[in-house]
């Protein structure tokens, strides 16, 4: 390079470096020098108000310091602030609420409602003076004079929480709380409060007081599903809030602290003590004075009894969760939060079912250390026509139809046969029964024996284990891992017929260790009757505003049934199975002159005990056991789970055409039995006499009594003197327990034979 360029262009190049360097350098050191004399004017003019001595100290560094602290407070409450307007984006934001349903049942009874239940119709002016003085004095005195936050309120609640050492008085305004019931939730956040506060600043700016007081009355929340004085006043009292006296005023306005715990239909006592404080709140605050109150002291307000123990809780409880659900599928445009549902219950059934439960509990429940069940009843298209979901309602919310998920045990395996016959097997096929094991482990029958060469039909009729099994390994062909490829195979059939459970692969999954609801796996059986079709399960029938227009019909609207099985592997399924109604473990679960099929299940420790079944116009599915997963009593699939489906079934076909299973036709006949007092004429199904009774356990009370029984007989035998000496006594035999436990025809009448290994049947 120095050779191509000449010496003159070299040192231009050079002079031009140097020139930039030198220009770059003196125009730093002007910028610096510029900046001290800057600094130096800056620091002259701020001089002229230095403050020293005690006046710096007392006025100066308080004064930035809160200017400091007060600069980061507001960018931090602007950040806090930001997420609350936004709850205001919607533009519709005064008229959210939530759903008022009111439910009738599948032939248009009303059975109850679930939602709100408010009316905004009632002008503030109608509402009567002493309840609005009540509502004043008790949640907001200053509520006139303050601009949406009470600070001296507040401060006040501040102090006698203190000192209390707890919540005992709360803060916040009737315009705060207006503003957590129309945007925010009840949890109690920080995060929350100051939203509120924000929010409470916001609804002043844009509504007046008097609209700000109508909108709480309106939108409180009352106890009882009730939202509103006018439907509080309806609900408690039977009348409308324009003419509520002083005493249900009180008691009215001392259900906005805590409805749940002050309704009166739940806790009068509790109702009329809070009103009562109402009362005291109303002199206090120079409203009213103790002569104007003295009468609603000494004649307290009294609720109407609002205690209904016929109403299908459960079963509304999911039918509203369903609704929620559909509603989120109606266009956006779509503001209607009025419906009144005709839903799919049908209460015959419905009673028949909570009291088949109850009655079997109560009987039998102890012991068989059992102590909750739950039933679906469903149409062959998915209708739950009977949900129970635990034993009492008033007791646990908990549905354990449909938020439980539980081992199915041996009722788990028509979905390994449907797969096995879907894939070149048949009823006929044999299956040897002997020992398979899929690494460390190996699935044992009842007993420790196997049956040998078994067809299929005899696999499922007595409930054999091992045969599952080998067929999920049949089914993996020649892969590398065929057990696992076959559950594959097993595990999307499922899913077919309408499975949503999370079914892990593990080697038991094949007979019944995975987990399912009660829901799913009664209507899921509804495929073998509906020739292989699988239908989804639903409450909801036909949805309608509340001035009777016609929004959503399931026949119209809802999800069609899909093919999850060819119709000829239904078929062969439904013979199969009856034969466990006809002759296997089920037999307690047959009905004289209907066709029936279904598979009992027992899970390992006899922590659950199934019984699924169908007929040609229902299925059902029955669990029992305990919510701690404790084991029970020995309770098997065919005790008391077949025959509370026998019980609800016979009720379920009365007055309805029964119709034929496709591959079994009517059913075999049952043998005859003599008329009884259950026949309740030519076209009520036949009770059979094949009651559950207790476990068939020996008590210690019996064994006491067995043991001085052959103590008695000993002794007889001494004070005899006849036998010879030359003749050995020969022992007493001994107790045989194990036959007083499991007699043989116990055994047989009872249903599933449980495997002691990982799955019991």
């Amino acid at each position: 390079m120095r050779q191509i360029l000449p010496p003159d262009v070299k040192q231009k190049i050079r002079n031009f470096f140097l020139d930039l360097d030198a220009r770059i350098d003196s125009t730093l050191f002007s910028s610096g020098k510029g900046l001290r004399e800057l600094y130096e004017r800056y620091s002259t003019f701020m001089d002229r108000f230095y403050v020293g001595r005690w006046k710096r100290w007392v006025f100066i560094e308080p004064f930035s310091e809160a200017a400091t602290l007060g600069l980061g407070g507001l960018i931090m409450m602007l950040a806090l602030a930001i997420p609350a307007f936004r709850e205001t984006a919607d533009d519709d934001w005064l008229k959210k609420s939530d759903l008022a349903v009111s439910f009738l049942d599948r032939y248009g009874n009303p059975i109850g409602s679930r939602g709100i239940k408010h009316n905004d119709s009632i002008p503030l002016e109608d509402f009567p003076d002493n309840l609005i003085k009540a509502t004043l004095a008790t949640e907001d005195r200053r509520f006139y004079d303050h601009f949406g936050i009470d600070i001296p309120g507040t401060a006040r609640a501040l102090v006698t929480n203190a000192q209390a050492g707890g919540v005992r008085q709360g803060g916040s305004s009737i315009t705060q709380q207006l503003a957590k019931n129309l945007f925010l939730s009840n949890e109690r956040t920080i995060e929350r409060k100051v939203k509120e506060a924000f929010l409470a600043i916001w609804l002043e700016t844009r509504l007046t007081k008097n609209e700000i007081l109508k909108l709480y009355l309106d939108r409180a929340y009352m106890g009882g599903g009730t939202f509103g004085v006018d439907g509080a006043a309806h609900f408690y009292f039977n009348k409308s809030a324009r003419d509520v006296t002083l005493a249900e005023s009180a008691m009215l306005a001392g259900l906005f602290k805590a409805p749940t715990k002050y309704a009166p239909h739940i806790n009068l006592p509790a109702a009329r003590a809070r009103a009562n404080v109402v009362l005291d709140n109303l002199v206090d605050a120079g409203f009213m004075t103790e002569g104007q109150v003295f009468g609603a002291r000494r004649n307290p307000a009294v609720a109407v009894d609002r205690r209904d123990e016929n109403s299908p809780n459960y079963y509304l409880d999911y039918a509203f969760d369903e609704m929620r659900k559909l509603v989120d599928t109606f266009p956006k445009s779509y503001t209607e939060r009025v419906f009144v549902v005709r839903a799919a219950i049908d209460m015959n059934v419905q009673r028949a079912a909570e009291e088949a439960v109850e009655n079997q509990l109560r009987q039998f429940g102890r012991d068989y250390h059992a102590t909750q069940a739950s039933v679906v009843v469903a149409d062959l298209d998915g209708g739950v026509r009977a949900m129970v979901g635990g034993r009492d309602y008033g007791a646990s919310q908990f549905n354990r139809a449909t938020d439980a998920y539980r081992q199915p045990g041996s009722s788990f395996k028509p979905y390994v046969y449907a797969t096995a016959l879907m894939n070149g097997f048949k009823p006929t096929s044999i299956v040897v029964d002997g020992p398979v094991c899929i690494g460390n482990w190996c699935p044992q029958n009842y007993g420790h024996s196997y049956s040998g060469s078994v067809t299929l039909t005899q696999a499922i009729t007595r409930s054999i284990n091992v045969v599952p099994v080998k067929l999920s390994i049949a089914l993996g062909g020649k892969t590398p891992n065929p057990a696992k490829a076959g559950r594959v195979k097993i595990t999307e059939v499922a899913r077919k017929f309408g499975l949503t459970a999370p079914l892990p692969d593990t080697p038991s999954m094949p007979i019944g260790s995975d987990e399912v609801t009660v829901l799913e796996h009664a209507v899921a059986y509804a495929t073998f009757p509906n020739r292989g079709k699988a239908v989804k399960p639903h409450a909801v029938l036909e949805v309608r505003t509340g001035a009777g227009d016609l929004v959503w019909r399931f026949d119209r609207d809802g999800k069609k049934p899909t093919q999850a099985i060819p119709a000829s592997v239904a078929s062969d399924m439904a013979e199969m199975m009856s034969h466990v109604v006809s002759e296997g473990t089920a037999r307690r679960a047959a009905i004289d002159g209907i066709p029936t099929a279904g598979k009992t299940g027992t899970t390992n420790a006899y922590r659950d005990a199934w019984f699924v079944g169908y007929t040609g116009n229902f299925t059902c599915a029955v669990w029992y056991g305990n919510d701690d997963y404790s084991p029970t009593n020995r309770m098997t699939g065919g005790s008391l789970p077949a025959q509370t489906w026998h019980d609800i079934m016979v009720v379920a076909h009365q007055g309805v055409e029964v119709k034929e299973i496709p591959g079994i036709g009517m059913g075999p006949k049952l043998p005859p039995q003599p008329q009884s007092a259950n026949a309740a004429g030519n076209s009520a199904a036949r009770v059979l006499d094949t009651k559950p009774g207790p476990p068939p356990v020996l008590t210690k009370r019996g064994a006491d009594i067995l043991v001085r029984v052959e103590k008695l007989l000993d002794e007889a035998g001494k004070v005899a003197g006849k036998t010879s000496a030359n003749d050995q006594k020969q022992p007493a035999k001994p107790v045989n327990s194990g036959a007083l436990a499991f007699p043989e025809n116990y055994i047989a009448a009872a249903g599933d034979q449980p495997a002691p290994a990982q799955r019991k049947n």
